[in-house]
């Protein structure tokens, strides 16, 4: 995310500097409080003016990655002591609460910033965050960057096809085959979008078993607002193919966006067909026969299938 040179990075962003603590520093900025801070998710321009201005302003910044954080706050030209950055992460982040308390109460301001992004969504800060409210200590949301949002905001999801409204956030699925499986049958039955999130290790996995979707539309978001920002819908069965015929389709982080599952016929031959052979037979074995007799693809038939079985 950020280049070597961060020197030269620290130039460029002297005059956002400059114009955060014009636009920012007249607003109130308690002591004592925690700042959740949202950072980029890929381009450093990402970030807010209110974003800069408290991370200078902080007496401490705990983080997912000191490290990490430590050349993003160089890039723009902010200086921490190794002393004012806290390892808070998802192996030790429910100890490290105390820590953070213990500045709070001192009445310093501790601002927290995960990798990229927003915190305490995917990222680490969740139970830092509660551990706060938890002694009714404020926190105060800095919002910004979100992959989540991100690619939603691309996905060219309509009013008239979110049937059942808003959006489901899953996340990462597990990486066990059986547990990722369910959960994807799981989505199946869900007619609302889904966001999804994937490591590029993972992603040949994920899209095989997204795979047995068929024809529901998937948004997939690559290296999302970098240099080599990819984004393209398809139906969920082409998911493996595409992967597949580009190496570089498989690198980067991913950002995929389940499209809302297609409003069912409330009547009709397909869907009277169906659900006799439902009443009477398996859901796999409902289907094939429907298709044979229907002439429906299969794909589409399984999810109708599955709707009507939660119906």
């Amino acid at each position: 995310m950020v280049t070597p040179h961060t020197s030269n990075l620290a130039a460029t962003y002297a005059t956002a500097l400059s114009a955060a603590n014009q636009a920012a520093a007249g607003q109130n900025y308690p002591l004592g409080a925690l700042y959740v801070v949202a950072t980029p998710i890929g381009n450093l321009a990402d970030i807010t003016l209110r974003a800069l201005h408290v991370l200078q302003l902080a007496d401490a910044i705990a983080c997912e990655d000191t490290r990490h954080t430590q050349a993003l706050l160089r890039a723009y030209g902010i200086d921490k002591t190794t002393a004012q950055l806290l390892a808070v992460h998802q192996h030790n982040e429910a100890q490290a609460v105390e820590a953070v308390l213990r500045r709070l109460r001192q009445g310093q301001r501790v601002a927290y910033v995960s990798d990229a992004g927003t915190p305490a969504i995917s990222d680490p800060g969740a139970r830092l965050v509660a551990g706060v409210r938890q002694v009714s200590i404020k926190v105060v949301p800095l919002p910004g960057a979100s992959s989540v949002t991100t690619a939603l905001s691309v996905a060219g999801i309509t009013p008239d096809a979110q049937q059942q409204g808003g959006f489901v956030f899953a996340g990462f699925l597990s990486s066990k085959t059986t547990e990722r499986d369910h959960a994807v049958q799981a989505l199946a039955r869900d007619p609302r979008a889904v966001v999804l999130l994937e490591a590029p290790h993972r992603i040949e996995a994920l899209a095989l078993a997204l795979s047995v979707l068929g024809q529901r539309q998937l948004t997939v978001g690559r290296e999302l607002t970098k240099q080599f920002e990819d984004i393209t819908t398809l139906a969920a069965h082409e998911f493996p193919v595409w992967l597949a015929a580009d190496a570089n389709h498989t690198r980067g982080e991913f950002v995929l966006v389940l499209h809302p599952a297609q409003a069912l016929a409330a009547s009709g031959p397909d869907t009277r067909v169906l659900k006799l052979l439902l009443a009477e037979l398996p859901l796999k074995s409902a289907v094939k026969l429907a298709a044979e007799i229907t002439g429906e693809p299969r794909n589409a038939l399984y999810e109708m299938a599955l709707a009507l079985k939660k119906g």
